[in-house]
């Protein structure tokens, strides 16, 4: 059983130093929503969760992550990231250019911390979301196998949320001069020294990711998966966060548990997505006090 929490406060912030993807004469939106605690400590500013959810999803759809996080006793925070969230649409840089999606959270924190005083903070994060969060404690994506991609010398697997994203990418930028130039953020450092710990569910991009960069991570992970994830597989893309970050530490929810049954409104193995929150709880809990 999923557990329940208030309705969220929703706001949409616009980061100034990127455009919307869809109108580059207006800035990106990153929509917030936020639960905050039922009880605060006067005296220290509350422990802060991100949470950031997994390709074409959304925010919203989160409670199995937020609800228990939220009963913990934490502020959580569950974001939409622009391109790549059900609510606004699709663009596919939203779903290929994933070294955007740390800059949101990296951009909310800034706007947060200007309200009032952050607690430590954490972050939460569904398959590419586990990517996200990864991103934020120093893990970076190879922009060299990105060019492969981009050029097709290497493959990309079909995203079934936006079938043809490759083709609609290059369609895209296709007068521009120089159409691989939108890949050279892509191998840089989107760590944010805010964030003490994160914890990955099914985390996807593993293959994309550097080993030098995951050995050299040294917040504090926490990894659940699936075993029988045939979307993010693990060997291609949970054990590389596994086994090169030092610090490391993880298990299966279950040698039956698909990717889809963190999301589906019917999964086969309803308590997976429920034992992954618990985890989470008590990972923060532990890790952000």
């Amino acid at each position: 059983m999923i557990l329940s929490a208030p309705e969220p406060l929703i706001r949409v912030l616009y980061d100034e130093s990127r455009p919307d993807l869809s109108d580059a004469s207006r800035h990106r939106p990153v929509r917030l929503y936020v639960w905050e605690p039922s009880r605060t400590d006067r005296d220290a500013p509350t422990p802060l969760v991100i949470v950031t959810h997994g390709t074409g999803g959304s925010g919203s759809e989160m409670e199995w992550l937020v609800h228990p996080l939220h009963a913990a006793g934490f502020r959580v925070v569950a974001l939409d990231h622009h391109g790549n969230n059900f609510v606004d649409g699709y663009e596919p840089e939203g779903f290929l250019h994933v070294w955007e999606r740390p800059r949101d959270i990296s951009f909310a924190l800034d706007v947060l911390a200007k309200e009032q005083p952050l607690g430590p903070v954490g972050v939460a994060g569904f398959s590419i979301g586990g990517y996200t969060a990864a991103a934020l404690a120093g893990a970076r994506v190879d922009p060299g196998i990105l060019r492969a991609v981009f050029t097709g010398a290497a493959p990309l697997p079909e995203i079934p949320e936006f079938p043809g994203v490759l083709e609609a990418l290059r369609a895209k930028y296709a007068h521009d001069e120089d159409p691989e130039r939108t890949l050279d953020p892509a191998g840089g450092d989107l760590s944010d020294p805010r964030v003490r710990a994160v914890f990955l569910v099914a985390p996807g991009v593993g293959g994309l990711v550097t080993r030098e960069s995951l050995e050299a991570v040294r917040l504090p992970v926490a990894i659940r998966w699936g075993g029988a994830d045939t979307i993010a597989p693990y060997d291609i893309d949970t054990r590389p966060y596994l086994d090169h970050i030092p610090t490391a530490t993880g298990r299966s929810i279950g040698p039956a548990v698909r990717h889809d049954d963190f999301f589906a409104p019917e999964p086969a193995d309803p308590t997976a997505r429920v034992r992954a929150g618990e985890d989470a709880a008590a990972f923060f809990l532990e890790q952000l006090g």
